[in-house]
């Protein structure tokens, strides 16, 4: 399956009249901390874009901190789940459902519409956050707030403690 990249993010910010402009680096920006390292802001600041499928079958797409980890129990209680029906998609499934491999997936623009999107409680402490633009390399910055409606996303506590 072909891999959706940089353009396809560009397009979906077009669509939703953000006027937000990708930064492409020669180099990785995929962990957190090398996003953090090349746009010079806190680590907590970077969105980490996690899909999970949720009972096999319900895509769920999680932004995270790039200071936390996700506690899948929380994930779990907060779907009204077990904890053994909430797994991280697997490279394959990332690019299959949500266009893009790890590293890359942005927040928005996903091959699968209307997919749930729920934002960690740690991000509050930011206005600004960093998220990835499609590609191991890219990144754009996005107001937590414009970010929160766009996505349609709720916020939650499900950061580990």
């Amino acid at each position: 399956m072909q891999a959706m990249g940089i353009r396809d993010v560009e397009l979906a910010l077009e669509q939703l009249r953000l006027e937000i402009e990708i930064i492409e680096f020669g180099t990785s920006t995929a962990t957190s901390q090398q996003a953090a390292d090349k746009v010079r802001c806190k680590l907590g600041q970077i969105v980490k874009s996690l899909g999970f499928l949720i009972e096999k079958t319900k895509p769920i797409l999680v932004l995270a901190s790039g200071d936390q980890s996700v506690d899948d129990r929380k994930l779990a209680s907060l779907l009204q789940v077990g904890r053994k029906k909430v797994r991280m998609m697997s490279p394959e499934q990332c690019l299959s459902i949500l266009g893009y491999s790890p590293g890359g997936v942005p927040p928005l623009g996903h091959r699968s519409p209307d997919i749930r999107v729920i934002i960690d409680d740690c991000l509050r402490r930011y206005e600004k956050v960093y998220a990835a633009g499609g590609a191991a390399n890219a990144i754009f910055p996005i107001e937590l707030a414009v970010l929160q409606r766009v996505t349609r996303a709720d916020f939650a506590d499900i950061a580990k403690a």
